[in-house]
């Protein structure tokens, strides 16, 4: 009896490391294991970019505090970081922080590298920023309703500026004008400051921005806001009217700011992500952040960030046949 207990305790002896190295490899494999890199297609110190830092901070804790490095890859329009990302081994460890150039640009320019729904998996939509119409003080108009009066009755008279050929405010004036039948040229700008100091000045009667960009003006009292494109009206600004109720119902313009992953990454790491991401966005100290520089936190499901996507593809596709919008 004592010798079967001791062969019984050395077989256990035996068989003890190769327990221990399984549940190692089990332990070691639990995603994240190593650094994720989440790529934002836009230069450093704009508003998607400051988004980006915020969420992975907390998104890092989340994921039992892991290693999140932003690496910012600008160009054409966000086509350069978007593009690599779809390449990148799809493992989990490389991630797009994107906005809604991704729904836009593969209309807008046939060779834009990647395919929205074909080529990457959503995980959580986290944050957004709904456009605000202002105007300068120099404007002819003083509200929505004259705006549009105006714009009807001196049709190619005023212009709106832009960021550029196909950016999100370009395409969703577009979409406004034929909305309210009516003509307002665009003049576009590199970027979206030059675009809001000509405003400012007056050299353009129209500019969809965000508030995060604008506040500063509406504080000083050298701009007008006209509407905001959202559902409901904004805290931040609860006397200016939504677009829908001043005749457009369920108009809406948002700047989206999401996190996707290339198609292949396996379901457990999307859901991990998922879920750390929701948890981010609901974080009071991440919620306080976000609000102070105008952006509304959202954190969604994949399914419902997806669904979003198949919405705005077909959305902005005929804006820009419609518009003869063409890439720069």
């Amino acid at each position: 009896m004592l010798n079967l207990r001791r062969r019984g305790l050395l077989a256990l002896g035996l068989a003890a490391p190769g327990l221990a190295l399984g549940l190692g490899a089990r332990a070691q494999s639990a995603y994240p294991n190593r650094p994720i890199r989440l790529v934002v297609p836009f230069p450093p110190g704009g508003t998607v970019d400051v988004t980006a830092r915020t969420i992975a901070q907390k998104l890092a804790e989340q994921l039992g505090n892991a290693s999140i490095i932003i690496d910012s890859v600008p160009g054409a329009g966000g086509n350069v970081g978007t593009q690599r990302v779809a390449r990148a081994t799809a493992d989990g460890y490389t991630l797009l922080f994107n906005a809604p150039n991704h729904t836009i640009n593969p209309s807008l320019s046939p060779n834009s590298g990647f395919e929205p729904e074909r080529d990457f998996i959503p995980i959580s939509l986290v944050a957004q920023i709904p456009e605000i119409l202002i105007a300068p003080r120099s404007a002819p108009f003083t509200n929505f309703a004259e705006f549009v009066a105006h714009a009807r009755a001196n049709p190619g008279a005023l212009s709106y500026s832009s960021a550029g050929i196909g950016s999100h405010p370009h395409v969703t004036m577009e979409l406004m004008n034929r909305r309210l039948g009516i003509e307002v040229l665009h003049v576009p700008y590199r970027g979206a400051a030059p675009a809001l100091t000509d405003l400012v000045a007056g050299r353009v009667a129209l500019k969809l921005d965000s508030l995060a960009t604008s506040a500063a003006h509406i504080a000083a009292g050298t701009i007008r806001v006209l509407a905001i494109a959202s559902a409901q009206r904004s805290p931040l600004l609860p006397d200016v009217p939504t677009v829908a109720e001043m005749g457009l119902p369920g108009f809406e313009g948002i700047l989206w700011m999401g996190i996707l992953a290339p198609t292949g990454t396996p379901a457990e790491a999307i859901e991990t992500l998922s879920r750390a991401a929701r948890a981010t966005v609901r974080a009071p100290d991440v919620v306080e952040r976000l609000t102070a520089q105008g952006v509304e936190p959202v954190g969604n499901t994949p399914d419902e960030f997806r669904a979003l996507i198949a919405r705005e593809i077909p959305l902005w596709r005929e804006v820009i046949r419609a518009a003869n919008i063409r890439a720069e």
